[in-house]
């Protein structure tokens, strides 16, 4: 049996709530995370058309990529498109789950899938954010191991394209437990030496709070010694957009075209063709324009994001070439990401993806 709660875990295991943005409102939207699952139906945004479908078919859990509840909602009438949602979902006992920007700030997210669409290799994320903290616990050699491995396993300690990474050290630690303790070595009232291990971990801001849970779960000390520094090094593997490089040069008009046939566009905004060839391309889905500046100062050849102003176009400067491909056209694809997650772990659940394009836009 497969409680929404499962899928929901699953899900923020690979985009933890904690890196969505200020504005955002990732996660269980609607719904009893205690509820078993019938089956599942993706989509990019939740509409009326998409609830209807969900019911017809009999799906109970709705995922999608942009949250059905933005802001506060402080009357439930069906005077709107989101309450109307809200107020059938709830009569059907429909769950409704969402990863928004958690999603864009992964290094296999929302852009890496973009970047894979295109092609391209050498792959980092376009501007990396969140704090990296150094994680440094003692433990009895005999159980340093086993204390190791299980906050290692939480996800802390991940370089590159390195995972487990730590730094262990020997030493002798001593103490002296009171009246009332309960020590796993030594006696009370007696100052006692144990042969330690010093492990130390670098953990990304997000995960910090896990791995000090989990290793005091497993330390066989009563009051295990830890210590927590915050680190000058930015997370490298989380932020917004990714930069990466096309195997060979292309002609610019050529491979917009490509870009456009890959994303299915009706249409691509674009600036001046200054580029002659594009090799080192950034991306970001949804709404990128702020990322101009980065994308410039990471010296790609080509920008590809949504949703651009006039003047922002003109950021561009002639150092870049900026393609406006639309907000719905560079997030289609996260549809692929829920399904791959999902069923990587649960192979013989039933996913099924949206059959209603959900783009408000359209072109004549």
């Amino acid at each position: 049996m497969t409680l929404v709660k499962d899928i929901v875990a699953l899900l923020e295991d690979f985009a933890p709530l904690s890196l969505q943005e200020s504005y955002d409102n990732a996660g269980l939207v609607c719904g009893n995370p205690e509820a078993e699952v019938a089956s599942i139906l993706l989509t990019v945004d939740v509409t009326e058309a998409v609830i209807d479908e969900a019911i017809a078919e009999g799906h109970n859990l709705i995922i999608s990529h942009h949250p059905l509840v933005f802001q506060g909602i402080k009357k439930l009438l069906p005077d709107n498109e989101v309450n109307r949602c809200l107020i059938k979902a709830i009569r059907h006992d429909l769950n409704i789950y969402s990863a928004h920007t958690n999603l864009d700030s992964v290094l296999q997210g929302v852009s890496s899938r973009m970047a894979d669409k295109l092609g391209l290799i050498n792959q980092s994320i376009l501007q990396p954010s969140g704090r990296l903290f150094s994680l440094t616990f003692y433990t009895p050699e005999n159980e340093a191991e086993k204390v190791r491995a299980a906050v290692l396993d939480c996800g802390a300690g991940h370089i590159g394209n390195y995972s487990h990474c730590s730094f262990n050290s020997r030493g002798n630690g001593t103490f002296q437990a009171l009246d009332g303790a309960r020590p796993f070595v030594g006696e009370i009232g007696k100052i006692h030496t144990e042969p330690e291990i010093k492990t130390e971990i670098t953990v990304p801001e997000y995960l910090l709070n896990r791995c000090v849970r989990t290793l005091k779960a497993v330390h066989p000390y009563e009051e295990p010694v830890w210590n927590v520094v915050c680190l000058d090094n930015t997370n490298p593997v989380t932020g917004l957009g990714i930069i990466g490089e096309l195997p060979a040069p292309v002609e610019s008009r050529r491979f917009l075209q490509h870009v456009k046939d890959t994303f299915h566009c009706d249409i691509i905004r674009h600036t001046p063709l200054c580029k002659p060839e594009i090799k080192r391309v950034a991306v970001c889905g949804g709404a990128g324009a702020s990322l101009t500046k980065v994308a410039i100062a990471r010296k790609a050849d080509l920008y590809i994001t949504g949703d651009y102003k006039y003047h922002d176009f003109f950021n561009a400067d002639n150092k870049l070439i900026i393609a406006d491909i639309g907000h719905y056209e560079s997030e289609q694809y996260t549809k692929e990401i829920f399904y791959e997650l999902v069923t990587k772990k649960i192979p013989n659940f039933v996913v099924r993806f949206s059959k209603v394009v959900t783009n408000p836009v359209s072109y004549l």
